[in-house]
């Protein structure tokens, strides 16, 4: 477990139609964005942030957003799709992988 300390400024945010919790300094992998590793990106879809004792909570949004880095792309686990027909010697195989992005909360 992490100390209480480290969860004292955090955010929810949403990327994609996904929503994300990011604590500053850590790291997150999200969907695929746009931009080279090393860039510094502003999300302004933020649904809440908690700084020490204040809670912001958006309707939809808050009025801020929060800066984070693009640590590196990256793909996911394959994912195998597999279909057959039977007694027809049908047989398709299909593997994916899915790409996303690792990010870092810069400041929230």
């Amino acid at each position: 477990m992490e100390s209480q300390e480290s969860f004292s400024k955090y955010a929810i945010f949403e990327i994609g139609g996904k929503q994300y919790q990011g604590i500053e300094g850590k790291t997150v992998a999200i969907e695929k964005i746009d931009g080279n590793p090393g860039d510094t990106v502003e999300i302004k879809e933020v649904l809440l942030k908690k700084n020490n004792d204040t809670v912001e909570v958006g309707q939809p949004f808050v009025a801020t957003g929060i800066k984070v880095s693009i640590v590196k792309h990256d793909k996911g686990p394959k994912i195998i799709a597999f279909k057959f027909k039977r007694r027809k010697k049908s047989r398709v195989k299909k593997g994916h992988r899915q790409p996303h992005t690792v990010i870092r909360v810069e400041s929230i």
